[in-house]
């Protein structure tokens, strides 16, 4: 069984539909797809009837957008309630913040002689619930400013480089609270990928379980060999569920095929398990697994 449990469609930054990133999973031989679109769950529906439709596993899920010591954490919840109120805020929030960035980030960009308008970007981001920094690099790339994503955050949209604009994000516990609260289980997502880990070893990792954290990705394309096997030992060391995944974004991201990483069927089981147990105890109505 070939479980992928991290991927975009055009709802956040991915390139693809929901629909799209179902058929596509079908294609790639996943047997189990989870959707995870950032700090929305606006694909679900559509990929419900995708995943229907094929006869592929499908688990409802989001990346949200948090902040732990200064430095940004994106969080995995997988079949949370969407409709439980406080999650529905802090989701709002983190989009609103997202939005309202946008134009600050163009007006760094116009400051550096590209002549970017929010317009422009509005345009490479139809469908998304919320306007992002991938959604510049695709007009930057347009532009013939630069050949892809990736350049365009090497150059301008990274923190520390002349367009970036930081932008409001939770604190990480108060999320892993509120996904419980929605009968929800969150997942840390590539914790040694993007910025400093310090906050996300062992001894981070563990007071963050008391929180309510349940899992941790760690076969990610961001995670060197190394990091991989250190970080699968402390999952072990804190009885942490271990997941795979491909971060799939569509065409928006190279080497993130669908399937380059995979959740191994026993720790999806215990995940489901976990989110079983979490619904009973929050009393929400949670999202069902769409299966054949």
């Amino acid at each position: 069984m070939r479980i992928d449990l991290h991927t975009h469609s055009d709802r956040s930054d991915g390139t693809s539909s929901p629909r799209e990133v179902v058929l596509a999973a079908r294609e790639a031989g996943l047997d189990v797809v989870a959707l995870t679109d950032h700090d929305t769950a606006e694909g679900w529906a559509e990929a419900t009837l995708a995943a229907e439709a094929v006869g592929l596993v499908l688990v409802p899920g989001m990346e949200i957008s948090c902040q732990l010591g200064g430095h940004g954490v994106h969080l995995l919840a997988y079949l949370p309630d969407p409709s439980y109120q406080p999650l529905a805020d802090a989701l709002a929030a983190i989009l609103l913040g997202r939005d309202e960035r946008m134009p600050r980030i163009c007006a760094n960009l116009r400051a550096l002689g590209i002549d970017i308008e929010e317009a422009d970007v509005v345009r490479h981001a139809v469908g998304a619930a919320a306007i992002g920094r991938p959604h510049v690099a695709d007009t930057l790339v347009s532009m013939g400013v630069v050949g892809d994503r990736t350049e365009a955050f090497d150059r301008y949209l990274k923190p520390g480089r002349p367009a970036y604009v930081r932008r409001y994000a939770p604190a990480l516990e108060e999320m892993i609270t509120l996904v419980r609260e929605a009968g929800g289980v969150p997942v840390i997502a590539h914790p040694w990928g993007r910025s400093d880990n310090a906050a996300l070893r062992l001894e981070g990792l563990a007071a963050l379980k008391e929180t309510g954290l349940v899992g941790v990705e760690v076969d990610h394309q961001d995670h060197a060999p190394a990091q991989r096997a250190e970080l699968r030992a402390i999952a072990a060391e804190l009885d942490l569920v271990v997941t795979g995944s491909s971060d799939f974004h569509g065409t928006g991201k190279n080497d993130h095929e669908l399937g380059c990483n995979t959740t191994a069927p026993d720790q999806l089981e215990r995940l489901l398990e976990l989110a079983e147990e979490a619904g009973r105890a929050a009393g929400r109505r949670t999202p069902a697994v769409v299966r054949p």
